[in-house]
């Protein structure tokens, strides 16, 4: 076994020791603080290419149950802002900013249980043919999508050990 490999071996069985020893557990473990959030919220249909790109991801982080004893209502906005211009005038960049506010109800209730709005933005070159420009266009908006939807996951996973609260 040569040094490097001591080294690295040392070093993970040392991150491994410390993070036990400070009480850390995974969120999704059993007993973790999201544990049971998989598959626990129906997220409400898409109605446009926006949502449903957040709708898409989403449901790839969280799983599909249309019988699930949360409901997730959204409203996304977005807007666009040129950035980039030149001496000239030309636009060579543009941001997408988009805002999403949402809520999570318990269906039993009818209770919000979270609430709150996440907002992020993404840009994109517009230097290029019009067919290049719409493309980076498209993929930029679904950027800014995946982005708002695991920010969403994200505070979930905080928060989901006092939703039965």
């Amino acid at each position: 076994m040569s040094w490097s490999d001591r080294r690295s071996l040392l070093f993970s069985l040392t991150a491994t020791a410390a993070l036990s020893a400070c009480g850390f557990t995974p969120v999704y473990a059993p007993g973790g603080s999201a544990d049971g959030l998989r598959g626990a919220v129906t997220v409400a249909a898409p109605s446009d290419a926006n949502s449903y790109e957040l709708v898409k991801r989403l449901e790839e982080r969280l799983g599909r149950n249309l019988s699930a004893p949360y409901a997730l209502n959204y409203k996304i906005t977005t807007r666009r802002e040129e950035v980039g211009v030149t001496p000239r005038q030309e636009i060579t960049r543009t941001q997408i900013l988009g805002a999403i506010e949402f809520s999570v109800t318990s269906v039993a209730s009818g209770e919000a249980v979270e609430s709150g709005s996440l907002s992020n933005f993404t840009s994109y070159s517009t230097e290029g043919s019009t067919v290049s420009t719409a493309s980076v266009e498209r993929d930029a908006k679904r950027r800014l999508m995946v982005m708002l939807a695991d920010m969403m996951v994200t505070r979930f996973t905080a928060t989901f050990a006092g939703w039965d609260e």
